[in-house]
């Protein structure tokens, strides 16, 4: 659990607990993990995630969503400008009808700031999981014509293997194609993180560009999966996933 980004966690665990799941305490313990203490801060004074939860669930909300936008690439958001440029910032966000919340570590607590937002289309969990294979195998044959296995070994064998995935928790009602999506875009996330922070001191200046360029589709398409892993709204029926957790 502890791989997923806090907006994930309470993305799932909300939802989980919107839909009659689970206990307050356990959307608590999840979220919160090392973190002594979150707080919401908004125009109305500071508040609870548990009481944002409450308010949303009041107005008929049964999900809670997040998103993990990028300079260039607001995925999953539809604005207002403060909201995008915040999440952007900060480079998650979760989404409520009307609201957003965006996180900020502030030494072992996490200020939420509650911003207006738009309603956004719900990502299609089909179409970031076929985007992820596709930029996966695309970067992969781009990186063997630059010989990644000749400057990282690692990173050439963790491209190849599409069913390479991080260890997740996920509460009850979570879909498993949305636990596994998540799971392979946070390993390639950390993937393509490994393969730039070294550029290799051998590769000119163009192959090292290359290198770039081969893996920047890869992280977007991350990001986008793991927007739709963590989007209730775009999930399936129940009656339709036979990997409900």
């Amino acid at each position: 659990m502890s791989a997923l980004p806090v907006s994930a966690r309470l993305a799932w665990w909300g939802t989980a607990w919107m839909r009659g799941r689970l206990g307050p305490d356990e959307v608590v313990d999840a979220v919160h993990g090392d973190d002594v203490t979150h707080v919401v801060a908004s125009s109305d004074g500071p508040s609870s995630l548990l009481l944002e939860l409450a308010a949303a669930r009041n107005h008929g909300a049964d999900g809670v969503a997040a998103a993990f936008p990028a300079p260039g690439d607001p995925a999953g958001l539809r604005g207002p400008r403060e909201l995008t440029a915040a999440a952007i910032e900060a480079g998650e966000v979760v989404l409520l009808p009307g609201t957003g919340l965006v996180p900020r570590q502030v030494g072992r607590a996490v200020e939420w700031q509650a911003l207006p937002a738009e309603r956004r289309p719900p990502p299609d969990l089909g179409d970031a999981d076929r985007g992820l294979r596709a930029a996966l195998l695309t970067a992969a044959n781009a990186l063997a014509d630059l010989d990644v296995a000749r400057w990282q070994p690692l990173v050439a064998d963790e491209l190849h293997d599409l069913r390479a995935g991080v260890p997740l928790v996920a509460p009850p009602g979570t879909p498993t194609r949305c636990v596994d999506l998540a799971a392979r875009a946070l390993h390639l996330e950390a993937v393509v993180a490994l393969a730039l922070r070294d550029e290799g001191g051998a590769l000119s200046a163009r192959d090292a560009a290359v290198r770039r360029a081969s893996l920047e589709p890869l992280e977007r398409a991350a990001r986008h999966a793991l927007t739709a892993a963590c989007s209730p709204d775009g999930w399936p029926p129940p009656a339709d996933d036979t990997g409900q957790r």
